[in-house]
This record gives C-alpha cells, structure tokens and sequence, in this order.
C-alpha cells in the first residue's frame, strides 16, 4: 500500500503531494465462495488485505483501538468483501437494528464507499452491523449526504465470535455503475465501535472529512475486465389486493407489473417500468404542522430512486426549492394515481452525468386526466470537485400545457482549501412556465460554506417569484428573499467527560419581494455538548417573528389575525447514549406563540426487547393557550421490527393523531428469499375515533406482492 508524502516548508503545510493508498484485488478464477461470514475459504488467505485503520474520533490520527482488515475479491460478475473486526468483548457490541436500510449511525458496524467512475463525486455506500443488517446508499451533495432510499440488489452474512466478528459480503457488477476499461476504483471504509463512540477509517482519516467525501478514498486495483453479459436485468411482479372500506362492497384487484433495466454502457443505465406498482413502499410517518406552509415528505419509490441523485441541482437550495420533486407524479392529496408507463435514463458519458426520466399516468376520477410529465439534467464536472449544469421539467399533473421549468447551476468544491479543509460556493439560476401563473416566475440564489470539524461557516441568499411554482417541483413558500447566516463553533476540550461542545447560531430573515419582513429567526445554542458516554444535552433560546398579511387558521377554529408578531421560544433536549439497552431522546420546547403559549413535547424512546426484536415509541404533544382559542395536538407512534433472519423481517408501524382522530397500523413481511427475488405481504388497517369507548372501522386492505428478476 502506498501513503502520501507532505512538504513543509518553515514548519508550514506548504505543498502536498498525495499519492493514494491502495489495495490490489485477488482475482477468482474457479474458485467459489460460500456467503456464510466465515471467510473460511483458503482464496481469503491468499488475498492482500487492509490491516491498518486510522482513528477519526476520538483521538485523530492514533491507531485504531481494535484491529480490522478487509480483503477483496472479484471475478468478471461479481466483487466479494472479506472483513473481520476484532474485538475482545464482543458481549458488550451496540447492535440495534434488525430491518434492512436502518441508518446503522449508532451501533458497531462497517460502512464503504465505491468511487467507481473516479470522479471524486459520487458513489455507491453500503454497511452491515455484527447482526448482518445492511444499508445501502448513494453519495449526494459532492459528498456532503447520502440518499439512503436508492436500494442495491446485494447481500451480507456475518458471524459473531469469541474474539469480535466477521462479514463476508458479494456485490453483482449489475448492481454498479462504472467508467468502462477502468482496473481501479476509489475505494475507503469505516468502521464504528458505537460503545466507545470510536470511528476508524481507511483513508481520509481527518474529522474534517467524510467517508463519503470519495476525493479522500484510496484505491482498489487490478480489477478484472467485468462481463454483465447483455446488461438486462428483468423484473416481474404479481400483485394481489383486496380492499374493503366502510359503506363499499369489498374489492379485489389483481394485477402484475414490468420493470427492465438495460446497461447501454457499464456507466449508462436505461430503465423502462409498466403498470408500476409501489405497494411494498412502507407509508409516510404523521407529523404536526403549526405553520402556514406545507409539509415535505422524502421519496421512496423505488423506480423514482434509481439514479435521482444526477437530478440534484444547485446548492444551498434546501427544502425551500427542489426543482424536479418526484412524488408529483403518481401520488395527488393522498391518493395514488396509475402510473401506466415511465422510462428513465441515467449514466455517465466520459465526464458528464446525464438523467432524463418521461412518465405516463392514467386519470384519477374526478380530478385528474391522463398526463405525460418528465425531466432531464445534465452536469458537467469541472476541475477535480466542481460541476457545472442545466435541468428542466416538462407537465403537470392536471394536464395543464405547456408547462415547463429550466435552470442553470454551477458548485465550486475543494477538500484542500488552506491546505486541508472544506469549502463549496454556488449559485443557480431557474425559470417556470406556467399559462395560468404569469409574471415573477422565476428564482435564483447563492451560497458559500466553509463545513468543517472546528468551524462550519455558511451563508445562503435566495430569491424565489411570487408565481414561481413549478409543477413537477416543491416550492412551499414563493414571493420571498430569504437570507440565512449560520455560525457553529464545535471544539473539542480535553475534559475527561466531555467529547465536545457545540456553540450553534444562526439568522434567519424573509422578506417579500418588496423587501418587507415576513419571518425572522436567531436560534441559539448556548449549551450543547455531547459526553463522552454518548449522551447529549442541548439548551436554545431562539426569538421568532411573523408578520401576517391576512389571517392564519392554525388548528381548526382557531384563526390569528393579520398583523405583526414577535415571541422567544426555548429548547431543552436530552438524548441518551444508543448503546444502552433503553435508549431515546426528550424535547421540550416552551415560551410564547403569537399573543399566546406554546409547549412543544416530543418524546423518542427505542427498546431493544431482544437480539431480533426492536421497539419504538414517539410522541408529539402540543399545547396552545391563545386569546383566539386553545391547541391541542397529539400524535403516537409504534413501531415494532421482527427479523427471524437477515433475509426474513416483519415490521409494523402504528399511528394515532388527534386531528384526524385515525388510528393506521402498516404491517409488512419481507422475505428475500433470493437475490433478485422478494415476497411482501403488507396489512394496512384504519380504525376512526369517535368517543373512549366507541372505535368505528375505516378501511383495511392487504397486498401480496411476489417479486422476481432474471439477468441476461
């Protein structure tokens, strides 16, 4: 393996020349390999491997507590992983998640990341804890986030043992997208030990940097010439569903669907879906809202998941704009519309990333008509970090034509701003179309950040028209400036205690676009830090302002006047430390609210109740004492997660809230019970409240969906 070299000049960091650490890949001939997590086969002992972490937290750049090495293996189909975590009290290993795509952040568990078109600026990231749970994700945001909802088609086993435990993972090349001829990729990992809030990783072992950040990774070489044969992967699903509502006859639906993904090229993706289905898709979770805008709610549709980070655009846009929003196709108030067709296309052409996606939807009686909606980007990468793009949408739900969006973005990025740290600036330019909202149709803005360990510095201006509200985009506040300063100083003491502070602040102004004020926040945390247990406490003071121009019904009954408001909120939250058995996190905000009071409840309590069971709870709980009347919200949740193995889980999540006074329970079995082949079976069941001792049925409906695919 090969290290970089630095030049100091005058005890300076003046030059560095940076030569990556590599790890060759063992190539399989015949050899096989039984995914078991023994790593027993004799290939594994001829393999080179990685011997060697470096702490990231909680003593940068010391040798790793508990040694880890991790080999690698490919043939022309397939890559194969071969990690083992030593650790001499396995007994006391964090491991709290049993149901696939759980985020695994606080428990023991390995996480890496593949830079497979070297452009340090995407990658695919999977994880697996000592119970064989595995995440998946793609890179977002030049590395700054990661989009956990896209799925990959792999699979995991791992063993626990006397001294720490092992994983042996396989990853199908059609899972990935790759620059063609390549023999090396970007590769780096990471391996938490929850218990001692420990992260090792590979490469890039700086607090400053994320494994994300793939510029940081090292490499994997001698990588074979991969062979996807035709590239198609086909997918064939057979749904059954019955429904049953309260005041209609019973139904039953069956019905099957088609989705075909074709490699054009091994970085060029093509993919077509008819009759889609989405019925495995696990429901949104309920939230409050005592704000006049709307909620966001992330998509988790598989089809719309499959390369959406190309359609990512811009910087410092939030969730106050997103171009291209894809739950505006398919789903309208709460009620799913037929998507009859849709095909999509996603890849690389040498060093541009493309996207386009055109879909077809049947009507929603009596509301919608049969619509044709789409979208493309292109973004260009300029220099080592940066990139340079244009998108567009077209359609609109209700048919309207012609609607469209266009837009431009350009994000400079560099790791090695003043040797060492982070810095990204950008700015981005859009226009709408829309024949029945003319004029101030158009948003543009700005950003500079400076996100590292110590300081993370940023500001953000954004310019959004009165009419700007694209219809394949969500845009839940048009007609403002709004204007965000955010200062966080995070040090780190060396108190025997205390891991670090976090002094946070940041201001927030909107105005119209005739520059009078609408909203205003300074949030403060003048108390935050977080122990060297794992709990954290934080306390915020935070003063708000709104000025309305006409009148806000904030609950039902309860209509604040136009006018201006001013009032302090404060925050006090604890969260303890998720290697405990009983874990979880209590907020209580208070102080006043427009002319009134306000409290704000939330509590998080998570129950490991075995090795395969997991439950929790949540609560939200506000109340309002205001001269136009009183508040009172209440929302509970239960989720409860079963697995019997790695590939066979069962969850249930079950919801009350008192404004719809509707209890929901959404019951899923999942059995994987081949790689490219999956049964869901989902319940989904509604009671409505109308008094303590009378429940009345709603509705009820289960779904039997068999899923399974072919390669070619």
């Amino acid at each position: 393996m090969k290290h970089g070299v630095q030049l100091l000049v005058g005890g300076l960091l003046f030059v560095t020349f940076a030569t990556a650490q590599t790890l060759s890949v063992y190539r399989l001939r015949e050899q096989t390999i039984r995914l078991d997590g023994w790593l027993d086969e004799p290939v594994w002992e001829q393999a080179e491997a990685i011997r060697r972490l470096t702490m990231v937290e909680p003593r940068e750049g010391q040798p790793a507590t508990f040694a880890t090495t991790v080999k690698i293996l490919a043939n022309t189909k397939a890559l194969y992983l071969g990690i083992r975590c030593y650790d001499p009290e396995p007994e006391r290993m964090v491991v709290s998640s049993t149901i696939r795509d759980a985020y695994l952040s606080d428990e023991d568990r390995i996480k890496f990341v593949f830079d497979t078109n070297l452009d340090h600026r995407t990658g695919f990231i999977f994880a697996v804890n000592p119970a064989g749970t595995r995440y998946d994700a793609l890179v977002t945001r030049f590395g700054e986030g990661e989009d956990r909802n896209w799925d990959g088609v792999w699979d995991a086993r791992t063993q626990i043992t006397g001294d720490g435990w092992s994983a042996e993972i396989v990853i199908p090349i059609h899972t990935l997208t790759y620059a063609a001829g390549q023999t090396e990729w970007g590769f780096n990992i990471e391996r938490k030990i929850q218990r001692l809030l420990e992260v090792d990783r590979w490469t890039g072992a700086r607090r400053d940097y994320r494994l994300t950040q793939v510029v940081h990774a090292g490499r994997i070489t001698d990588l074979p010439r991969f062979q996807a044969g035709w590239g198609t992967t086909v997918k064939l699903s057979g749904i059954h569903c019955l429904q049953n509502a309260r005041h209609q006859r019973p139904t039953i639906e069956p019905d099957v669907s088609l989705d075909i993904l074709q490699k054009m090229t091994p970085d060029m993706n093509a993919q077509f879906t008819l009759n889609t289905d989405f019925a495995e898709t696990e429901v949104d979770a309920r939230r409050t809202n005592l704000t006049r805008f709307p909620l966001f709610f992330p998509e988790k549709r598989a089809f719309f998941l499959e390369g959406a980070e190309v359609f990512r655009f811009g910087i410092g846009l939030g969730r106050e704009i997103i171009p291209f929003f894809s739950r505006r196709i398919g789903l309208y108030r709460g009620h799913k519309v037929p998507i009859l067709w849709g095909t999509k296309l996603n890849g690389r052409i040498a060093n541009t990333n493309v996207g386009a996606l055109i879909t077809r939807t049947g009507p929603l009686s009596p509301w919608l008509p049969a619509a044709t909606m789409g979208a493309f980007r292109i973004k260009q990468n300029v220099g080592a970090e940066s990139s340079a793009g244009i998108i567009g949408t077209f359609g609109d739900p209700l048919g309207i034509a012609p609607v469209w969006l266009g837009g431009v973005d350009f994000v400079y990025k560099t790791s090695s701003f003043r040797g060492d740290k982070n810095f990204l600036s950008g700015f981005w330019v859009l226009r709408s179309h829309h024949p029945e909202r003319p004029g101030n149709d158009g948003a543009l803005g700005f950003k500079i950040d400076y996100p590292n360990d110590l300081w993370d510095i940023s500001f953000t201006v954004k310019r959004i028209g009165e009419n700007f509200r694209p219809s394949l985009g969500f845009v839940p506040r048009p007609g403002i400036y709004s204007y965000r300063l955010g200062i966080d100083y995070m040090p780190r003491p060396r108190w025997k205690a205390v891991r670090q502070f976090f002094v946070e602040s940041s201001l927030r102004y909107i105005t119209d676009l005739h520059h009078h004020w609408e909203s205003y926040s300074v949030f403060t945390a003048p108390i935050h830090f977080l122990l060297e247990s794992g709990d954290r406490f934080e306390l915020n003071i935070m003063p708000q302002g709104e000025y309305l121009e006409s009148a806000f019904e904030i609950a039902e009954g309860v209509v604040i006047a136009p006018g201006a408001y001013h009032w302090w909120r404060y925050r006090m939250e604890l969260e303890t430390a998720s290697k405990r058995r009983i874990n979880g996190q209590a907020t209580w905000w208070l102080g006043t609210f427009y002319r009134g009071r306000l409290d704000q409840l939330e509590l998080q309590v998570n129950l490991r109740a075995s090795g395969n069971m997991n439950l929790h709870f949540n609560l939200e709980k506000n109340v309002a004492r205001l001269p136009e009347g009183n508040v009172d919200q209440s929302l509970f949740g239960v989720r409860v997660q079963l697995r019997c193995s790695p590939d066979f889980e069962l969850s249930s999540f079950i919801q009350y809230d008192t404004d719809s006074h509707s209890l929901g329970a959404n019951t899923r079995l999942r059995w994987h019970f081949a790689l490219l082949g999956d049964l869901f079976i989902v319940y989904n069941h509604h009671l409505q409240y109308l008094s303590p001792r009378h429940w009345q049925y709603d509705s009820n409906q289960l779904i039997v969906k068999c899923r399974y695919g072919f390669w070619y």
